[in-house]
Formats: C-alpha cells, sequence, structure tokens
C-alpha cells in the first residue's frame, strides 16, 4: 500500500501545507490539538475539498488539479472519536448496514470474534460503554471492505481503563487484518505502541516523519513529544519470568529485567523507554541497584533554551534517548561518537509501556 499526500488549505487564522508518504501497517499523525491533523484525514476521507491536493492511494487518485473522487468511491474506513452508531439500530444491524457498501460481509464472523463483540449484538448503542462502542465502530468500518483504514482519535474520550481494554484489540487489528491504518492521536502512548511510521504535525506543517523507533528516539521531536513523553521505543524479545517478578528480555544492546511483563516466554514486545528514566555513565558502574546497563555511543546532542539536553544514543544498533542537564553534559565532557553505558532502573519501564506478545 501506499498512500500519498500533499495538501495545502486555508483557514481563518490557519495554513496547512502538509506532505507525506504512508505505507503498509500503522501510520501515525501526531501533533497537538489545532496542528492539522483532522483536517488531513478529513481531505483523504472526501469529506473536506482542500484549496489544492493531490492525494492518491496505489494508483487510485483521490484529488488532483483536475479530480474529486467522491468519499463514497474511495473505499476508506473511518472510525471518529465519538464512534457514531445509529441508535435506532441493534449493533448486528450497524454491523449489516456496512456490509451493504462493500465485500466483507463473509467475513463477518471473523471481524465479530477479532474484536470480542459477539455478547453485544442484540444490545444498542445507548448500552454500551465507550470502549465498546469503539469496537463496534471498528467492526463497522471494516467490513466495508476499506482499502485504508482511518483512526481520527479513537481512544480521546475513554479514561485510563477503558483504553486499556480497548489497546489489546488494536493491536489485534493490526496483526489480524492486513488493513493500513493511519492513525490520528496527540497521546504518545497509543502511538508508542501502535504505529510503524509516524508523522509530527505543528501549525499545519510536517517537521519529522520516518520509522517509529527513528522518530521517537530523535532529539529534534522532543520539542514536540514533550519532555515527559519523549522516549525510544525498543524491541525486545522475553527469555525468562523469575519467581521475583521480573522478567529478563532480550534487546540488541544486552538483556533488560523488568516488571510487569505479561507475554509469554519467546514472544516480541516493544518496550517504551522514557528519556528522562534513562541516566548515563562514562564507566561500567559498580555497586548500583539499578541493574539494567547497556554499552551505548552517543550519535547526537541537541540543547535548547532550557537546562536540559537530548542525548541520542545507539544502543547494539538501536536508538536511545537520554534527557540530562546541559550542566551534565559539560561535567561529564559529553560528545558525538563518545562511548558510554546506559542505564536503565527495572521500575521506571511501567507496564502499560510494554506491549505486544507475538511470537
Amino acid at each position: 500500500m501506499s498512500l500519498k499526500v500533499a495538501i495545502t488549505h486555508r483557514f481563518d487564522g490557519f495554513d496547512l501545507d502538509v506532505g507525506f508518504e504512508a505505507g503498509p501497517g500503522v501510520t501515525a499523525l501526531f501533533g497537538r490539538s489545532g496542528a492539522g491533523k483532522t483536517t488531513i484525514v478529513n481531505a483523504i476521507a472526501g469529506l473536506l475539498r482542500p484549496d489544492a491536493a493531490q492525494i492518491t492511494l496505489n494508483d487510485t487518485v483521490f484529488n488532483s488539479a483536475q479530480t474529486f473522487l467522491p468519499a463514497h468511491r474511495r473505499r476508506i474506513g473511518y472510525v471518529f472519536q465519538d464512534a457514531r452508531l445509529f441508535p435506532h439500530l441493534t449493533v448486528a444491524e450497524n454491523l449489516d448496514y456496512a456490509g451493504r457498501f462493500g465485500a466483507r460481509a463473509k467475513g463477518r464472523t471473523h471481524i465479530v470474534d477479532l474484536l470480542g463483540i459477539g455478547d453485544l449484538l442484540v444490545r444498542r448503542p445507548a448500552t454500551l460503554s465507550g470502549g465498546e462502542k469503539q469496537r463496534v465502530a471498528l467492526g463497522r468500518a471494516l467490513l466495508s471492505d476499506p482499502a485504508l483504514l482511518l483512526m481520527d482519535e479513537p481512544l480521546a474520550a475513554l479514561d485510563g481503563p477503558r483504553k486499556s481494554d480497548i489497546l489489546p484489540y488494536l493491536d489485534r487489528l493490526k496483526s489480524d487484518t492486513g488493513v493500513p491504518i493511519l492513525y490520528v492521536s496527540h497521546a504518545v502512548d497509543e502511538v508508542a505502541r501502535l504505529a510503524d511510521h509516524m508523522v509530527l504535525l505543528s501549525d499545519g506543517r510536517v517537521t519529522r516523519s520516518g520509522p517509529l523507533f527513528d522518530v521517537m528516539a530523535d532529539p529534534a521531536a522532543v520539542p514536540l513529544l514533550g519532555v515527559r513523553e519523549a522516549g525510544a521505543v525498543l524491541q525486545a524479545r522475553v527469555t525468562d519470568h523469575g519467581p521475583d517478578g521480573l522478567s529478563t528480555l532480550q534487546v540488541a544492546a544486552g538483556t533488560l529485567n523488568l516488571l510487569g511483563v505479561q507475554a509469554p516466554i519467546g514472544a516480541q514486545v516493544r518496550l517504551r523507554v522514557l528519556a528522562q528514566d534513562v541516566l548515563l555513565s562514562l564507566e561500567m558502574p559498580q555497586g548500583l541497584s539499578a541493574q539494567n546497563i547497556l554499552p551505548a555511543t552517543i550519535t547526537s546532542i541537541r540543547t535548547g533554551d532550557g537546562p536540559g539536553a537530548a542525548i541520542a544514543l545507539d544502543a547494539g544498533g538501536e536508538a536511545l534517548l537520554a534527557r540530562v542537564t546541559g550542566r551534565a553534559v559539560a561535567s561529564m565532557g559529553l560528545e558525538q561518537g563518545q562511548s558510554l553505558f546506559a542505564i536503565i532502573k527495572a521500575t521506571s519501564v511501567a507496564q502499560d509501556a510494554i506491549s505486544g506478545g507475538s511470537t
């Protein structure tokens, strides 16, 4: 799948001028409120006709100087923040309605099982929780046989527990359906868990795009992600579960012992490691309570207007990010190309920062 997007559009007091490409898997559009995310997905869906646009999905031209393909001919599934189910229809009837416009009616049972909504079929939307409504909305979108799925802040209206409930279904959706997804969010934890690629937006412009692992660990992305949310995503394999509650995971640069790992031995998982939780040492530490120590090399140092500095690291070929003070950079003599050790506390990687579980 190849989605190519170039859009310029002007609102009162706001100019949108973006260009990016998205491939298979999940591509996240990330930015603060007002960055232009919803305008972009509405233009892709055909719900907004921009001042100028060149939008193509594979060989199908959605928008060009001469073309504007109507929304109903774009084969796009759209999941909104507020679900937008038909209130007078049951869940089963909502799903069947989508089947009128696609070729997935025979896959209804699979979608129902995938999203765990079999026991909801006879109920009406007013009796569903927020997470249940979103799962039904996902099912309806998938049953329209989309070539592309747009998801605009689908979890923004959910509280923490409901959000945690639905994220595993989105993990399953990503791996089981093969439908490419453009996922809009301003929540870093969602993006870190689900996305394969990431497009950063600020004030109607694309500031950075590329593979998730590269963008998340880019020091230049820290201002947009937020100082407290910035950090890298590592790929790991679970190798052991100890009797003390600690699990051992293999990453590119060595092993980590972490709490709260639910995935079985042999599973591949993602770890989100916040930059503020990574300590740096010039020598192999001795006598520390923290046991997670990875050799690394500094690839870049970025200082801002404040007292902090973002340090990009190469840890066995994977990108890691640390945030220290500018004073620490000076006193340690940190510079690009320098070898050192990154220290990660076992308790700093929260359970909800560990995702995945495929073998």
